[in-house]
């Protein structure tokens, strides 16, 4: 459903956030290692969601990447968005083409019923919700 380059960018968000409990900012290295991506990948992801404000970032001796109490709310179909677009939205679960009610692929209805429960849950899902999940053990980054 997602993109690799999504799926890493989630993480990041979350490994990102859960670190915020501790009042630390993060390292490209770091965040790359805790998600199980290479370091110019992880970088380039980190740019983009500082760049859409989505996570913060500050140089320097004591910089990092972070987010604020604002950002802890972002919902992550804000992630998917930035790095995805609105494929998730529209895209043939089989790859035909566009589909719709009136063109049909053969799973388009089974499949109009996931992509609306997923949607719903990026849209009520916040980056703080899942580094909350995180910090407590309920859900990992990497296995």
């Amino acid at each position: 459903m997602f993109s690799k380059t999504c799926k890493y960018a989630i993480r990041a968000v979350v490994y990102i956030a859960s670190q915020k409990e501790f009042q630390r900012r993060v390292g490209a290295v770091e965040i790359g290692k805790e998600i199980g991506a290479p370091k110019p990948f992880t970088s380039k992801i980190l740019q983009e969601l500082t760049k859409r404000g989505i996570v913060s970032s500050q140089k320097g001796p004591n910089g990092g990447f972070f987010v604020t109490e604002q950002q802890l709310q972002t919902p992550i179909k804000m992630v998917v968005l930035t790095i995805d677009g609105d494929a998730i939205y529209t895209r043939c679960a089989l790859g035909t083409g566009p589909c719709s009610d009136t063109t049909p692929c053969p799973v388009h209805t089974q499949f109009k019923q996931i992509r609306a429960q997923a949607i719903k849950m990026l849209d009520q899902t916040s980056i703080g919700m899942l580094s909350v999940n995180f910090n407590e053990g309920i859900s990992v980054l990497m296995r």
